[in-house]
């Protein structure tokens, strides 16, 4: 099981990185992406302390490896580019992007600008038209199939569009509190419940591996 899409107190969490890791472990995650909401002005602190954080769980052999991310949010999209070049540079392996949901006032043009600045996922894409779908399966970003409550209540829009276009998906909980996270067989429920088949939910559930592994590769 992977989890790319989770928060700490670093911003509106309720745990600390080492509860949210011990708490995903028992939940059977096996690569835990930290990304904490970030944005200009706190960067610099989030990213390098949870690089700290996922380089001394890592370096024992815990059953469970944690990656140093950050979610872009509510960055204006103009700036969302330099928001990615920068977390990148301050050491954030995984960028995660807050995409348009439906239950939050997300400037319009988040989901074109996340993509186009090549974001790794773009987070709860709420109503994603056709071409940003399209555009993410050129570009190779993931669009998010989202555990967390409101969020989700898209699922079923971006797994259809991300089926007709070929755009890659991932599931992740964006888990803000212990309950939110989730063990593999509810990920596989929700998955479904957006309307793809068991198939096609284990292959997204494939695709989060696939993703951790290859930047776990290069750190």
């Amino acid at each position: 099981m992977v989890d790319l899409h989770t928060h700490t107190t670093f911003s509106d969490g309720e745990l600390i990185p080492s509860e949210l890791v011990r708490r995903a472990l028992v939940k059977g995650i096996e690569y835990l992406g930290i990304t904490d909401h970030g944005d200009f002005s706190n960067m610099e602190i989030i990213i390098p302390n949870v690089v700290k954080v996922a380089e001394r769980i890592n370096s024992f052999n815990l059953g469970i490896k944690v990656i140093p991310g950050i979610e872009i949010t509510h960055v204006p999209p103009s700036l969302i580019a330099d928001a990615v070049k920068t977390a990148r540079k301050l050491g954030a392996r995984l960028v995660v992007v807050h995409g348009e949901t439906i239950v939050e006032p997300v400037a319009p043009g988040t989901n074109r600008a996340a993509i186009e600045a090549g974001a790794d996922i773009l987070a709860h894409p709420g109503l994603i038209t056709e071409e940003e779908v399209e555009l993410a399966a050129e570009k190779g970003v993931m669009l998010e199939i989202s555990g967390r409550k409101g969020h989700s209540f898209t699922n079923g829009h971006v797994a259809l569009l991300a089926k007709k276009f070929g755009a890659s998906l991932v599931f992740n909980t964006d888990s803000h509190s212990p309950g939110d996270l989730m063990d593999r067989e509810m990920a596989l429920k929700v998955l479904m419940g957006a309307g793809l088949s068991e198939d096609e939910a284990e292959g997204v559930l494939k695709n989060g591996r696939l993703l951790a592994q290859k930047i776990l590769g290069g750190m």
